[in-house]
């Protein structure tokens, strides 16, 4: 193990733990990030402008549609994993920005999606949920001449399961089938804010452990550096590991600039064989 994760495993050992994740946990996935170093540059649709007119929404749920296919068949990688078996190693559970549902599908047992669950669709109306499969198959009927492109690579799709269409003018939207109302699917947009409850129970579960490690993420955004944030304050260990720099470096008891996927199944193989 390089000394760098070695000393990772040093502080964890004995100790409880929470993961905080962002979307580079979830790249070995073949989901992409926004802000990592090989990532391209992407303008994520803002709550406002989603609500704001029919034209918006008809825009976002054409690149959606195309844009689930990739991300309804993501499985959870080895770093995911690998965090199911470090709960017999102080992991008291995960908070989650991304909002693909993998750590879920790989059992871990406990998470907190932060930015909500993709695989949901609510009705901003009614607040009626129903599953995005549903949905999906109801735009299939509605739109059958929209066609998935060869390949979406990574400029194309968003970790929001949102990809690049070029042809969406005449995208037929689905309405709720309980009210006729406005779908959405059910996660924080850029510009919207982290129901209460749920930062509340974040903020719970950071308390009840004695260490924090954030896997995958840039903190660019505030929903994830608060708990750094907090974290310090409460003066209890930060551990950044993350391909490039953060915006929590400054705050971070260890800093280790590499991938989730292999740190993670090195740090479940030191803190959980024997010897």
């Amino acid at each position: 193990m390089p000394a760098v994760a070695a000393t990772v495993a040093d502080l964890l050992r004995g100790r409880t733990w929470v993961a905080l994740t962002g979307a580079g946990m979830s790249t070995d996935s073949g989901i992409p990030d926004y802000r990592g170093p090989t990532s391209m540059r992407a303008t994520p649709m803002q709550f406002s402008e989603f609500v704001g007119s029919a034209e918006a929404q008809r825009r976002y749920w054409a690149r959606s549609y195309l844009g689930w296919r990739r991300i309804g068949r993501a499985r959870p990688n080895a770093g995911h994993r690998a965090l199911v078996g470090l709960e017999a190693a102080g992991l008291r559970g995960v908070i989650t920005q991304n909002v693909d549902g993998l750590h879920a599908a790989a059992g871990t047992s406990s998470v907190i999606n932060l930015h909500g669950d993709i695989a949901t669709v609510i009705c901003l109306d009614c607040g009626r949920t129903a599953p995005r499969r549903d949905v999906q198959t109801r735009l299939a009927r509605l739109n059958p001449g929209l066609d998935e492109p060869p390949v979406l690579e990574h400029a194309e799709l968003r970790p929001d399961g949102d990809a690049v269409v070029r042809d969406w003018h005449d995208f037929t939207l689905a309405d709720c089938e309980a009210c006729g109302g406005r779908l959405k699917p059910d996660v924080v947009f850029f510009g919207e804010s982290v129901p209460k409850p749920r930062v509340e129970a974040a903020y719970a579960l950071v308390d009840s452990a004695e260490v924090l490690v954030v896997l995958g993420s840039s903190l660019t955004v505030m929903s994830g550096l608060r708990f750094v944030r907090h974290n310090a304050k409460r003066l209890r260990g930060n551990v950044i590991i993350n391909r490039g720099p953060t915006r929590g470096d400054d705050l971070a008891t260890i800093k280790l600039d590499a991938g989730c996927s292999e740190t993670l199944a090195q740090l479940e193989r030191a803190l959980t064989t024997e010897g």
